[in-house]
Formats: structure tokens, sequence, C-alpha cells
């Protein structure tokens, strides 16, 4: 099971998520659709149209950056980062 970490600032958006899930996914792509379907919404968070990952979230697995077609073992750590912004 991949475990995946998740930003601050997506829990209080879906009551009842977690920051840290486990999950049995052949890929990131998976993975956020599986998450999707027990918090619907989630994945419009992450992901546009097209499908591609939103400009401001970054996925790392195992310490690499990642796209949704990269692959995660049972014992992969997903990391979602969201890109912090001010002025």
């Amino acid at each position: 099971m991949a475990d995946v970490y998740l930003p601050s600032t997506l829990p209080p958006l879906f009551p009842g998520l977690p920051r840290r899930i486990e999950l049995d996914a052949p890929t990131v792509d998976d993975a956020i659709r599986q998450i999707d379907e027990r918090w619907p919404g989630f994945r419009d968070r992450l992901v546009e149209g097209g499908p591609a990952i939103r400009p401001h979230i970054h996925f790392y697995v195992d310490q690499e950056r990642a796209g949704l077609g990269t692959r995660l073992e049972p014992r992969s750590r997903v990391d979602v980062i969201a890109a912090i912004s001010g002025g």
C-alpha cells in the first residue's frame, strides 16, 4: 500500500479527509481517483482538464517529481505539495 501525504490545506475542505491515506493504487492518477470516490470534488482541486496537474500542485513519489502516470510501488510515499504564494 502506498502512503499518500496531503497538504494541510485540503482536509478542511473535505470533512473526514486525513492528511495521510494508505492506498493500493498502480499510479498517482489512480490514487487521486480513489480518494475522489470517497471525497467527491477532491480530484478537481488537484487536476484540471486534459487531464493535467494544476500548476500550483506538485506530486513527489519517493522524493522524485511525479506526474499522473507515475507508477506506485506497494511501499511508495506520495507527497502532494501545494505551492505557497504571497505578495
